[in-house]
């Protein structure tokens, strides 16, 4: 899949224009989907230095994107004269998703196992409901 990544609040904290610290498990993830083959874009409203910035963070914890802020690595706007900032994208991972950033174990879970926020939810009430199970005591044959 190709997976549009924000990097304030998603991938650190937000701090703008300073890097904030790492959110939990993120860079983990990252990597563990790089490694499963998926096409990483950096999605970011930080431009030139602050840009730069951004991606030789993630470059020193390992993390090195398919491409920034482009659909492609080699995309220029002078060779496309219906050039658009929007990311083409299977998925994008935003902290300002309606429902807010889910935390990054949610966020593997979901890509690998190709799951919405509804199989989530489904997911975590039936658990909830495994945890207040509680078996019928069983009766002796003596009891009615």
């Amino acid at each position: 899949m190709t997976i549009a990544i924000d990097f304030d609040g998603t991938i650190v904290t937000h701090e703008y224009p300073k890097i904030g610290e790492e959110i939990p498990f993120a860079t983990d993830t990252l990597r563990t989907l790089i490694k499963e083959h998926h096409k990483l874009i950096l999605w970011s409203v930080r431009e030139g230095q602050l840009l730069q910035d951004a991606i030789d963070w993630c470059h020193e914890r390992g993390v090195d994107f398919y491409a920034v802020n482009k659909d492609y690595p080699e995309e220029k706007q002078e060779w496309n004269n219906h050039f658009s900032r929007k990311i083409k994208a299977d998925i994008w991972i935003d902290d300002r998703n309606l429902g807010g950033l889910p935390d990054w174990g949610q966020i593997y879970h979901m890509i690998h196992d190709n799951l919405t926020w509804s199989d989530l939810l489904k997911e975590a009430r039936n658990q909830s409901r495994l945890a207040n199970y509680e078996a019928p005591k069983k009766k002796h044959w003596w009891q009615t």
